[in-house]
């Protein structure tokens, strides 16, 4: 196989970025990773968590006292700023403009990260895992057929995976010629 044959697709690069956004994230119900992309180039990052300065859900141990996580409660609401949220708040505080930008979201957006997404004038969400159903679906889906917003599921390859974890397993920054010619 040709080295550029190994290479991750766009798609998979960036959503690779994503999924490591979310290692980032102090929330203990969803760990979830978001990158906004503007002509292939990463302008911003974000994951979920309790907001800047608050205590962190997994340094706590918990979300809310006697609640493992929130989506334990019915009632609270999440103390999470979702990560697409975070992504654009990040692009916003450095001046960073998303119009006709891309996000990459490890899990597909809420409704309202979807109407902050259509907002902050994103036109394309790709993401790896569904969330929305039922009645969400269908709001969902208007946004969809009105124009606002093109949804795309994207996976990444077993191959793709396979050599991205060698690739933070093992040392990259050495001569690739064992891998060059191991291929």
């Amino acid at each position: 196989m040709a080295l550029d044959e190994q290479r991750p697709t766009w798609d998979e690069y960036f959503l690779m970025l994503a999924k490591l956004a979310a290692t980032r994230s102090t929330c203990l119900a969803f760990p979830v990773g978001a990158v906004i992309v503007k002509n292939k180039q990463v302008v911003a990052t974000g994951y979920n968590g309790s907001p800047s300065g608050s205590a962190h859900c997994t340094t706590q141990g918990y979300c809310y006292p006697g609640l493992s996580s929130c989506d334990a409660s019915k009632t609270l609401p999440s103390r999470a700023v979702h990560a697409e949220a975070n992504a654009i708040a990040q692009a916003a505080k450095y001046g960073i403009s998303t119009e006709g930008a891309s996000i990459y979201v490890t899990l597909e957006p809420c409704l309202s990260c979807l109407k902050l997404i259509i907002s902050a004038g994103i036109k394309e969400v790709f993401y790896e895992t569904s969330f929305n159903s039922g009645e969400k679906a269908l709001v969902r889906d208007s946004f969809v057929n009105e124009g606002l917003v093109i949804l795309k599921p994207v996976q990444l390859s077993e191959a793709t995976a396979k050599r991205a974890a060698s690739f933070i397993l093992l040392s990259t920054s050495v001569a690739s010629y064992d891998i060059v010619n191991n291929s």
